[in-house]
């Protein structure tokens, strides 16, 4: 790492947030807060960790052979631009779009509020008794609205609503998932995040991990107070417990029940293939993460997010060797 990066690296740090992991290491582990201080500057510079990789991966419980397989925020920052065109990341930040693009693979209506007319929003209402309404431009799930033309007094008001006062990007057909995942959670589309890298032309799958939401809430992302689980793509099953974004652990899902560890999940090898082909439709941006619904007849694509998450894989599980995301895009041939 160079040193200018690392000035800059340092000038954007909150040394509040960051003495709130020290303190929070310090009352989960028992370590020394100033020797963790010590520790997180050593890993800043050696491994380009900050203080909430340093956290949330537990480098304190590590060794430098264990910590030096983990991705982190710079060396994920440096495959983004190695990997990733900024010149065509707009059909990933835009959901209209996107939806277009990729309308091959997300297996449900849509249409573009920028382009269609009256008439087209009226008829697409009149077929779908609900729709998700999304802004153009959103991450984390924020904004985004299940409308129903019931809920409004007529399509006028319906209409001003989603195209004048909160200026949707596109309404989409609502996803009805498959009953395996509504059996984890029924309110929200839990999804996974399938990670894909292209090197030589061959799109990898790095990772996946299921997503449920969590409270009534029918998003499925950790802000949202949603969980992340670990999950095996060979035996298709949740391989962990459940993550939150306070790096709570959870056993079983506090709504239905279910325990995470162990449960199947239908049409994996599908979602696989799905997502390696979506990967070559642009194939200046190398470096994806999709969000992945299964549906009753097999796998559709949500999105796809050109900022791809590192974190999800390599949160601890206590079953799981402490073995980070580096060391798979190292034997795929990337070199960071």
């Amino acid at each position: 790492m160079s040193f200018q990066y690392f000035k800059k690296i340092i000038g954007r740090a909150s040394f509040e947030r960051m003495k709130k992991c020290v303190d929070t290491i310090h009352e989960k582990a028992g370590k020394n807060k100033f020797l963790t201080y010590l520790d997180m500057g050593q890993c800043m510079l050696r491994y380009g960790a900050g203080y909430m990789d340093y956290m949330i991966f537990e480098f304190y419980n590590m060794n430098h052979k264990e910590r030096k397989t983990y991705m982190t925020r710079v060396k994920n920052n440096k495959l983004l631009n190695m990997m990733n065109d900024p010149n065509y990341l707009d059909v990933f930040e835009h959901k209209n779009l996107f939806d277009e693009r990729f309308k091959e693979y997300i297996h449900r209506d849509f249409i573009d509020l920028e382009k269609a007319s009256r008439k087209e929003v009226k008829n697409f209402v009149d077929k779908h008794s609900e729709v998700v309404a999304k802004p153009s431009v959103g991450e984390c799930g924020h904004g985004i609205e299940i409308l129903s033309i019931k809920d409004f007094g007529n399509f006028d008001d319906f209409y001003q609503y989603v195209t004048s006062e909160k200026k949707f990007g596109v309404l989409e057909e609502k996803i009805i998932q498959h009953p395996v995942l509504s059996k984890l959670y029924p309110d929200s589309v839990n999804c996974f995040r399938m990670v894909t890298l292209i090197h030589d032309g061959i799109p990898h799958v790095l990772y996946a991990v299921l997503k449920t939401g969590n409270n009534g809430n029918f998003v499925d992302n950790l802000e949202s107070g949603g969980y992340a689980c670990h999950f095996d793509l060979e035996s298709g099953v949740i391989s962990g417990p459940a993550h939150t974004s306070n790096q709570e652990i959870c056993e079983v899902h506090p709504v239905t029940g279910i325990k995470f560890e162990g449960y199947s999940v239908p049409y994996v090898k599908e979602a696989m293939e799905l997502v390696k082909k979506a990967a070559l439709e642009v194939p200046q941006v190398k470096y994806v993460g999709w969000d992945v619904c299964i549906m009753k007849d097999g796998p559709a694509i949500i999105e796809g997010n050109v900022y791809a998450a590192y974190d999800f894989p390599q949160l601890p599980d206590r079953s799981q060797p402490k073995e980070g995301l580096l060391k798979k895009i190292q034997d795929i041939g990337v070199k960071i």
